[in-house]
């Protein structure tokens, strides 16, 4: 079990999974502003640049796992022009956001969404050629089950592209991290979302979520042959690519 499992959005008895629903459905109406100004709009290059990894390789069919409100799902259907792409999430008010920005974009023919345990998907074996994750692979149950779960969905030679928050490891920026993840953003975020404790379990999963080389070892566990990462902005977020 990877410390980040045992961190938990409240301090109560329903298991991690359960809680994670619950805080996402809480701060859905407030998690876009929050998201990208709590970043400087930094986020949206990162996604950017998860998206670039896979063009070459013209996925048809995608699945963007921990979908939220649809930003990473709208962004590679604009910029890969899949055919089919489904947004997967344990939360119905951050996917009913999703939904109305889809159809704002003109995509709703190409993008759908479906509630999805992330630990269990109901999707056959071998069913995507890409399957995507920005900022939610930290708040797993299980990261072994979840990573393997989509390598499972994912066709033999698809590819998986994950971008997610890390902790930098080069002074000052470590430092300077550490100084605004515990206190602006939880500040912050609980004066814009109302959910005192939602921000301070993203920080702590943050903090205690495997990164860099450790990542790689643990995709490699769950059954992708090859696997690169490449830390952005200083550190403060992490590319990883694999490939089944």
């Amino acid at each position: 079990m990877y410390k980040q499992e045992t961190i938990k959005p409240y301090d109560k008895g329903e298991e991690k999974t359960k809680q994670v629903e619950e805080m996402f459905d809480n701060i859905a109406p407030s998690y876009d502003t929050l998201n990208h100004r709590l970043s400087w709009d930094i986020d949206k290059g990162w996604r950017r640049k998860a998206i670039e990894q896979l063009r070459e390789y013209k996925p048809k069919v995608m699945l963007d796992i921990a979908t939220g409100t649809g930003d990473f799902a709208i962004l590679s259907a604009q910029l890969l022009k899949p055919t089919n792409l489904i947004g997967a999430d344990i939360s119905e008010g951050m996917m009913e956001i999703g939904r109305k920005k889809v159809e704002q974009a003109g995509l709703a023919d190409i993008i759908s969404f479906r509630k999805e345990d992330c630990l269990n998907l109901t999707f056959e074996d071998n069913t995507f050629d890409a399957v995507t994750a920005a900022f939610g692979i930290r708040n797993f149950g299980s990261l072994d089950r979840g990573l393997s779960e989509m390598c499972r969905v994912l066709k033999p030679g698809g590819h998986l592209s994950v971008v997610e928050l890390t902790r930098p490891v080069s002074f000052p920026m470590r430092q300077l991290f550490w100084v605004y993840s515990h206190t602006f953003l939880p500040i912050y975020g609980k004066l814009v979302s109302k959910d005192k404790s939602a921000y301070k379990y993203l920080t702590a999963t943050i903090e205690a979520f495997p990164q860099g080389e450790a990542m790689m070892d643990i995709l490699q566990k769950a059954g992708f042959s090859k696997s690169r990462f490449k830390r952005l902005t200083f550190g403060i977020c992490t590319l990883y690519i694999a490939t089944k």
